[in-house]
């Protein structure tokens, strides 16, 4: 009888997604233009004492959801530094956090929305992190459609359903107007609400990442569903001590402010935004649902919150929530 002979394999070779930590929530309680800040401290301070009794609302809700124990809760904070650069970090940060404590809230985890672009990665190698997302996209082709329609990924558009088709005829000869057809919602429940979603303008390295998509990037890491060949993105990288950078690209994507913060990734994610912010969300939503997400990242989420007895939707876009309080 033969023993049997030992295989050898390369742990290389073998497919690793790295584990994250989570949360039970992350609740962003502000995302600024740059424009915002500049309107000074009475605004950073009009916008916390706006934001607390729903931060307050929100944690409270949370607790009916846990079969004992507390709930994690991470705060998190996004500075607009993509679009407009009016200030530098060392100017900005310590009068935000000082108007967040006046308010009775702490900001654990700050973020760069230009590292949901660009980020650095292993060996100093920059991960974008918004083209990775682009290739994830999955168009679900309208009903009765012939599923034939130019790519996301050259025409830069994402709908909820089917477009209006393109005039044929000459208006002034359709005098009926029964050669317009109106576009349509993919389940829509009795009346169609469709969006069409500009994903980034420009070409090339001249391309520049709508709000939108940039903003769904950032739900996407902040409920631990994107890798860069199996490794965290975006991980928080504690404060230093010292003085904050003057320039942004020096400052990591995500800073940890609070040592004693629940993790920055979570179950759930809960956003407290200015009303100008509600077409933008929904357009994130449209996206969220169209975006294939890697099989182990969703079973470790799933494996996690089931030994916590932590009900997650199957859907990504439903694990995200948004308040949008009055005179924001």
């Amino acid at each position: 009888m033969n023993s049997p002979v030992p295989v050898f394999r390369e742990t290389s070779a073998e497919p690793r997604t790295e584990s994250v930590a989570f949360a039970h929530l992350s609740l962003e309680i502000g995302h600024l233009y740059m424009e915002d800040f500049v309107e000074g401290p009475d605004r950073l301070r009009h916008h916390f004492a706006s934001v607390r009794p729903w931060v307050d609302a929100v944690r409270a809700g949370l607790g009916t959801r846990l079969a004992e124990g507390r709930p994690r809760v991470s705060t998190c904070f996004l500075i607009d530094d993509y679009f407009s650069r009016l200030s530098t970090p060392a100017e900005l940060v310590p009068p935000l956090v000082d108007a967040a404590a006046e308010a009775g809230l702490t900001i654990d985890y700050l973020a760069r929305e230009s590292g949901c672009a660009i980020a650095p990665g292993a060996d100093r190698v920059p991960v974008r992190l918004a083209e990775s997302v682009l290739h994830r996209l999955v168009e679900s082709p309208p009903p009765d459609s012939s599923a034939f329609r130019p790519p996301v990924s050259r025409t830069g558009w994402l709908s909820n359903g089917r477009r209006a088709p393109t005039q044929r005829s000459s208006p002034a000869m359709d005098f009926e107007g029964a050669g317009w057809q109106p576009p349509s919602e993919t389940g829509a429940r009795g009346h169609s609400v469709f969006m069409d979603v500009e994903l980034w303008s420009g070409t090339g390295e001249q391309r520049l990442w709508s709000c939108a998509f940039l903003a769904s990037v950032w739900q996407l890491v902040r409920l631990g569903l994107l890798r860069d060949d199996g490794r965290a993105v975006l991980t928080p990288v504690p404060s230093d001590a010292g003085e904050l950078p003057t320039e942004w690209d020096a400052m990591p994507p995500v800073l940890r402010l609070n040592p004693r913060a629940a993790p920055f990734t979570a179950y759930l994610t809960c956003s407290v935004l200015p009303g100008r912010f509600l077409p933008v969300e929904h357009a994130v939503r449209v996206i969220l649902d169209q975006v294939h997400v890697e099989a182990e990242p969703l079973r470790q989420v799933a494996e996690r919150s089931g030994s916590e007895n932590f009900a997650v939707p199957a859907g990504i876009a439903e694990r995200t929530s948004y308040v949008f309080p009055p005179g924001l």
